[in-house]
């Protein structure tokens, strides 16, 4: 009997399609390794078994036939509470309905087997929550996955699922795509249904995937894509299936580096990272995204304050039923001027305006995904750039910038030499997800970039 642990989506599909595997073997397997592997890596806060093994006897088809995933406990699955990482939310009623990416998978032949840890209400880069406990790196147990997406992040690198999905508002996809050692994929703002999500910070989420190939991100992002009428900001594009082209790679296509502002205060192995897929690419042009740093803190500034808004009422009647952490700071953003608000929605429109002048020079930039390998599970603070910084609302320094503008971003994984893996995010303009996605076709396909298979 073939052992599917470590298979891709791809060739699961392929296998249930000319019926050398059944579903219901697959999503067998998945669930025990489920049940032996979550202990540990603590990936899960809820398994579908039942669901999935009646969904596995339908003898399911289509491009990811009998392929097992999961998604971040803010994506609804109908008969489960959607947590978002919450003990608030535990006293909600079970979703009615399955959101619309999990329905879209599951039409092209996905099988669902649970929701996934993460950071309280989305608001964390580490992968921390003091509810339902840590999601642990498959890579080091001792070290965080990276978050708010940190179960998903957990679940694909640790073999459990071969695809997740999550959501990244200002990093949480690409963060622990990056610590994990897997690929991660925020698409174009709007590409992607939100509908059957808990929000965070609206006119900034994203919902996307993570996986161990770059084919399969495709797979899963052509099954997910198409106007949704329940996400009012859900693009009407009616683009063609991408996966065709994404073996093509990068030729042809013009890349940079980002200098200035994505290499100040970057660690030695982000660098090298970013050095390495440059050199592979033969990328000689750096250049720089004026204003990124004042990007980041507008971002900031939007953040704290739709989410303090959104949640203003739970502060007022549960505020010690929060993690203190992300208690405080939507507590702060609760009270941002709303004159703060609107300057930081200006600066956008600017910023997105003279960031989008470049892509007629270039069609990708390559960055830094994260400042630094994954610290250990409970660091609170880290050097950057010579000074002591908080670590939590620091870690995501490069990938805030880009989220801010929603631009399309792959997160590339690049092994380290006895060290832990670190990523390296492949940004390109927007609705040009296949561009991104080519790059790491490339990556993948020369050994540069690859899922390294922790030990277990």
């Amino acid at each position: 009997m073939t052992d599917f642990a470590w298979s891709s989506a791809g060739a699961i599909a392929a296998a249930v399609d000319r019926g050398a595997a059944g579903a219901g073997e697959v999503i067998d397997q998945a669930l025990q390794r489920i049940a032996r592997r979550n202990p540990v890596l603590n990936a899960f806060t809820a398994v579908t078994a039942d669901r999935a093994r009646a969904r596995a006897a339908t003898k399911p088809r289509g491009p990811l036939a009998g392929v097992p995933f999961a998604v971040k406990n803010l994506i609804d699955i109908a008969g489960v509470p959607t947590l978002a990482g919450s003990k608030i939310n535990r006293e909600r009623p079970p979703a009615s309905a399955d959101a619309t990416l999990v329905a879209r998978l599951e039409a092209a032949g996905a099988i669902l087997v649970g929701a996934l840890n993460m950071g309280e209400f989305a608001y964390d880069f580490t992968g921390e929550n003091s509810h339902d406990g840590p999601s642990r790196n498959p890579h080091d147990t001792t070290r965080m996955t990276g978050g708010s997406s940190g179960g998903s992040g957990s679940a694909v690198a640790g073999g459990l699922v071969p695809i997740a999905l999550g959501s990244d508002t200002n990093g949480s996809i690409r963060v622990p795509a990056s610590f994990c050692g897997i690929f991660g994929l925020k698409p174009t703002f709007g590409r992607l249904s939100r509908a059957g999500s808990f929000p965070f910070v609206a006119s900034l989420d994203h919902l996307g995937a993570l996986a161990r190939s770059t084919m399969d991100l495709t797979l899963a992002y052509d099954a997910m894509t198409g106007p949704d009428p329940l996400d009012p900001v859900c693009t009407d594009r009616l683009d063609p299936p991408i996966a065709p082209s994404v073996p093509r790679g990068s030729d042809g296509l013009r890349i940079a580096s980002a200098g200035g502002y994505f290499r100040i205060g970057a660690g030695p192995e982000a660098l090298s990272a970013v050095d390495n897929v440059a050199r592979a690419l033969g990328v000689s042009r750096e250049i720089e995204i004026a204003e990124a740093a004042r990007a980041r803190e507008a971002a900031y500034v939007i953040t704290t304050a739709e989410a303090g808004a959104l949640h203003l009422q739970r502060l007022r009647g549960r505020a010690r039923d929060f993690d203190p952490d992300v208690r405080d700071r939507l507590i702060a953003g609760a009270m941002v001027p709303a004159a703060w608000a609107v300057q930081a929605q200006k600066f956008r429109r600017w910023y997105r305006d003279r960031v989008l002048r470049l892509f007629d020079e270039v069609d990708a930039i390559l960055a830094p995904a994260t400042p630094c390998i994954a610290p250990p599970i409970g660091q609170r603070t880290f050097v950057l750039d010579g000074q002591e910084m908080l670590l939590r609302p620091n870690i995501g320094i490069y990938t805030q910038p880009i989220s801010f503008i929603g631009l399309p971003v792959v997160v590339v994984p690049v092994p380290q030499a006895g060290a832990m893996p670190i990523g390296v995010q492949v940004i390109a303009a927007p609705w040009r997800e296949d561009v991104a996605l080519r790059i790491a076709y490339d990556l993948e396909a020369r050994g540069i970039a690859r899922a390294p298979r922790p030990p277990e």
